[in-house]
């Protein structure tokens, strides 16, 4: 291999990489994945991705092989902080001018040069960052969208060694094909928060908050559960993709409800709640023409995921579901309820309860998790409770990054 030059493999296997992203439909598993296989070609320990927001940068994705091994460190992908769009920090002058910076030792950086390293990260950790490669991402038109930063270069040995020509060169074409796919991510989740805040209009429990909170929640129980049931790695990434948006769209069939009802600031009556009962039927009908297999799933989580496990739960075996008057027939149970359906039941109903609402307070977290263990087995899945139990560090996190806004 010379150094002005991109062998022929890798070149595909930098194509391949760019045409998976572009099936995939979520910002965080397309982040994901980029990173992992950019890491992957150029023997990164570990690395992150800042996406521009107005004009700072979002963290937004971050890996590291020896820290956050395995399933560790999932918690971490949902800290909350941005870095200034200046010259001061690596990623910030990557990002201002649009030039990669290549980084031989973050601790011996020249003082003459506009930015500097921050070693917090190492310090909390007890890391050591000594090579570094901020790639900017550019789409359509020389569009900034963000800065890959690839932390510490290993040879063979396993020694950390400076980013090398091959990685120069790769790392900017993966980053330059792979802006399109990020771009159409980060499009896909606002075009559902919009459709949220239409529903928001009419319910106001229906924040942009909640929904992200309920998308995530329900994303990081299934790949908990998917995990301990040994699915297949590219399996797990592909329903969780799907998952963290299609979750989000559980309560859009509310649009189909009358305000006094959904703004009815009490307990509802019983003739109310029946009514109610029929917002599944509704967001159902909203995907009535599958395209794809994350409207497909959309649909399942809108008509199931008031179904409980025990067979308590609405709207049941609706007969007719197209038809103007459709009839409720005996409930599903158990796993006659699609999985993603169970999983979104007890996210939707955690967040609910964590929440404060205009006819109730906030529970508390202790209250919250022992009615949780109390309904395993009968209003949820006891294996979807057993996963969300085991990731609630990630959880905190995730309640913590999307908390609502005064």
């Amino acid at each position: 291999m010379t150094n002005d030059c991109l062998p022929y493999d890798n070149l595909q296997i930098i194509l391949s990489t760019i045409e998976e992203l572009n099936a995939y439909k979520d910002i965080d598993a397309i982040l994901d994945k980029l990173l992992f296989e950019v890491r992957k070609s150029t023997h990164a320990d570990a690395g992150s991705i800042f996406l521009l927001d107005r004009n700072r940068l979002k963290f937004c994705h971050i890996q590291n092989d020896t820290l956050f091994d395995g399933i560790r460190g999932q918690a971490e992908l949902y800290a909350d902080f941005t870095i200034p769009l200046d010259g001061t920090s690596i990623v910030g002058y990557a990002a201002m001018t649009g030039e990669t910076i290549s980084i031989d030792n973050a601790y011996e950086i020249s003082r003459d040069l506009p930015y500097a390293f921050n070693p917090s990260f190492d310090e909390k950790y007890g890391y050591k960052t000594i090579s570094i490669l901020a790639i900017p991402l550019k789409a359509i038109q020389s569009k900034m969208m963000g800065v890959m930063q690839l932390i510490n270069a290993k040879d063979e040995n396993g020694n950390v060694v400076p980013f090398d020509a091959f990685s120069h060169i790769s790392v900017p074409l993966f980053a330059n094909n792979a802006s399109l796919a990020i771009e159409k991510g980060v499009m896909n989740r606002e075009l559902i928060l919009r459709m949220m805040r239409m529903a928001e209009l009419r319910d106001p429990t229906e924040t942009g908050a909640h929904v992200q909170r309920v998308g995530a929640y329900s994303s990081q129980i299934y790949q908990q559960l998917a995990i301990k049931r040994k699915t297949p790695a590219h399996e797990i990434k592909q329903t969780k993709d799907l998952i963290r948006l299609a979750s989000m769209l559980h309560d859009i069939g509310k649009i189909g409800i009358q305000d006094s009802i959904l703004n009815k600031p009490a307990k509802l009556t019983p003739e109310e709640f029946d009514t109610m009962k029929w917002h599944p039927v509704h967001g159902a009908r909203l995907f009535e023409n599958t395209t794809s297999q994350l409207d497909l799933m959309s649909r399942e989580i809108s008509l199931f995921h008031h179904e409980k496990w025990d067979g308590s739960g609405y709207p049941g075996k609706v007969k007719d579901l197209n038809t103007s008057a459709p009839k409720m027939g005996r409930p599903w149970k158990g796993k006659q309820i699609p999985l993603a359906a169970r999983i979104t039941a007890l996210a939707d109903v955690y967040d609910a309860l964590a929440s404060k609402r205009s006819y109730k307070e906030a529970w508390t977290e202790d209250r919250i998790l022992t009615t949780i263990e109390k309904e395993s087995g009968h209003h949820f899945d006891p294996e979807v409770v057993a996963a969300f139990l085991d990731i609630q560090d990630v959880i905190k996190a995730i309640r913590n990054l999307y908390e609502e806004k005064p």
